[in-house]
């Protein structure tokens, strides 16, 4: 056909590329976004809706369960283990969010300047973000073990040896301290990225006007990174509040003396896994911390918000 209306003098214009766009497939876009709906639905989204689902059951690890509605969760008020693992997450939260939202920036102020061999020091305080949890845990009991070396250099200097994994309140402290030293180093880089787009100009009046160091910090550095500070309040809420891997590894799997440094994630896989487990009640204290979580960003979020307007 092209080659009769050439030979007549005719032209025939090639398809335009909108033309050729809307002959294509129109499931092409899906296919290209497949494989990662395939993940997300497989990992995800399936526990997700399982976990909801078994949570209205008495599902065990060998048995299927029965629906038993609302039971679990009824059960759960009557838990004095949930009730401390509340506890302990609540206070993981008060004790490490306040830690990772300010001494990450002052850490980033610190590191902020371009002066000869600070790559080496933002590499050092970036270290322990690498490094293992299983391998940062097992360093930290080794060193606040009773005949660790902290406990060594106490006794040396005649404080005598600290209980810090053996006492319920020191155990709690010195896990918290793990996860804000792990911590650092990861909010110190998501400030420098909030640093470096701060109008040097900005602190150039504010020297000029008279404010010292500690002035321009509050009145022009704090500002600027305020929305940053937001984010790194609610990543730092969640992770506390889910905190798992720095309480086991530094109070074991009964969770330190008489299960008193228990936190709500420890209680779920002490509660589910097992060849006994109750899946079912593991999976109604997973939907809580779930709605837990969720309340805290919102709260963060919110309170951003409240003081904006």
């Amino acid at each position: 056909m092209r080659p009769a209306v050439e030979a007549a003098g005719l032209t025939v214009a090639a398809p335009t590329a909108p033309a050729r766009i809307r002959r294509q497939l129109p499931t092409s876009p899906w296919l290209f976004a497949a494989p990662g709906l395939l993940v997300t639905g497989a990992f995800v989204l399936y526990p997700f809706v399982s976990t909801v689902v078994n949570s209205f059951t008495d599902r065990r690890t060998l048995l299927p369960g029965r629906f038993v509605g609302l039971a679990n969760y009824r059960e759960l008020l009557h838990d004095d283990m949930f009730w401390t693992g509340l506890r302990n997450s609540t206070l993981y939260i008060a004790g490490v969010v306040p830690a990772l939202v300010i001494l990450p920036l002052l850490l980033a102020l610190l590191v902020h300047r371009n002066i000869p061999g600070i790559t080496f020091f933002r590499s050092a305080f970036y270290t322990p973000v690498v490094a293992s949890i299983v391998v940062v845990g097992l360093i930290w009991v080794w060193l606040l073990d009773e005949r660790g070396l902290v406990n060594s250099l106490l006794e040396t200097v005649g404080v005598g040896r600290v209980g810090f994994l053996s006492d319920q309140w020191l155990l709690l402290l010195s896990a918290m301290a793990v996860t804000v030293w792990k911590g650092l180093g990861y909010y110190m880089i998501i400030y420098l990225a909030a640093l470096a787009n701060v109008p040097r100009e900005l602190h150039e009046a504010a020297a000029v006007d008279g404010a010292g160091p500690v002035r321009r910090f509050l009145t022009v550095t704090v500002p600027a990174v305020r929305s940053t500070m937001v984010l790194v309040a609610a990543l730092s809420s969640v992770a506390a509040f889910k905190v798992f891997s720095e309480v086991y590894l530094m109070a074991g799997p009964s969770g330190g003396p008489a299960g008193e440094d228990t936190t709500l994630v420890m209680l779920v896989q002490r509660t589910g896994t097992g060849l006994s487990g109750r899946v079912g009640y593991a999976s109604a204290l997973s939907v809580v911390v779930f709605a837990v979580t969720v309340a805290l960003m919102l709260l963060v979020l919110r309170a951003d918000r409240r003081e904006e307007s």
